[in-house]
């Protein structure tokens, strides 16, 4: 199934112009043996556990947005620490989305329930940051901020069901296991770690249909390479599809995010 109907999907519209502007298969037996002689949709749903005894990672995002014969991506690179729950990435906006030839990468810092934006345009000053309280976002930051949330994106895994294991590729030089399936995104904030749950919850009440298509790409310790959810929603009569995909490479890496000083969010009205 496709997630469609967003109650708040005119808002998720409004906030992907602001950054612009300033498939399904039939379900599977969870039980039917995946890579490694595993259940699949176990496997998938400890991805989560995976990337937490990692630690951390290098990060590149991609979200694909078509409506109405338009297409755009924004892409964001950065990395994330999965037991702190917190990251940063530089968000890209594509060329000419606003009528001009080049914009500023946007600064997102990720934590536990909130999203801090830098260069956010539309009228906040260039040293100020915008925070966003995910947990009242109908989407739980998977569209809002341009890029989801890693943690996020894993956690949602969490709500697998009709799990298939498609097989073995390659993936930037080795070997990974793709499974593919539907998140059940209530499921998923049931079970989600205690720093993501809000996000979820709310993501699970802002749909009106609750599952996700996903892909996902594992290596052989049971870490997440890459994951690629489908969303879609109807936005005044217009279907709105949104492709989301999070790369996860160079675990280890280090990660340092300083979360702004109260004085430095900008508490002003922001103009869409």
């Amino acid at each position: 199934m496709v997630v469609r109907n967003g109650r708040a999907g005119g808002a998720w519209v409004a906030v992907a112009a602001v950054l612009l502007v300033g498939g399904c298969s039939a379900p599977a037996d969870d039980d039917a043996p995946g890579g490694g002689g595993g259940d699949p949709a176990e496997t998938v749903r400890d991805a989560a556990e995976g990337l937490a005894r990692a630690g951390s990672a290098r990060a590149s995002t991609s979200m694909e947005m078509a409506s109405g014969g338009t297409r755009v991506t924004i892409r964001g690179e950065g990395s994330y620490d999965f037991r702190l729950r917190t990251g940063s990435l530089q968000v890209v906006l594509p060329k000419d989305a606003a009528g001009e030839s080049a914009h500023r990468p946007i600064t997102e810092l990720l934590a536990p329930g909130a999203l801090y934006m830098k260069n956010r345009g539309a009228g906040v000053p260039a040293d100020k940051w915008v925070r966003v309280d995910t947990t009242t976002l109908d989407d739980g930051n998977l569209v809002t901020g341009g890029a989801t949330d890693p943690a996020a994106a894993a956690e949602l895994l969490r709500g697998a069901r009709g799990v298939t294991y498609v097989g073995e590729t390659e993936l930037a030089g080795e070997k990974v296991r793709h499974y593919r399936g539907t998140a059940d995104i209530g499921e998923a904030a049931r079970l989600a770690s205690p720093q993501v749950r809000g996000a979820l919850a709310a993501a699970a009440k802002g749909f009106t249909t609750d599952t996700v298509p996903f892909d996902a790409f594992l290596d052989e310790t049971g870490r997440l390479r890459k994951v690629r959810h489908r969303f879609s929603f109807s936005n005044q009569g217009r279907t709105v599809a949104v492709a989301s995909t999070t790369l996860l490479y160079g675990f280890g890496a280090r990660v340092t995010v300083e979360l702004p000083a109260r004085k430095d969010i900008y508490a002003g009205k922001i103009k869409a």
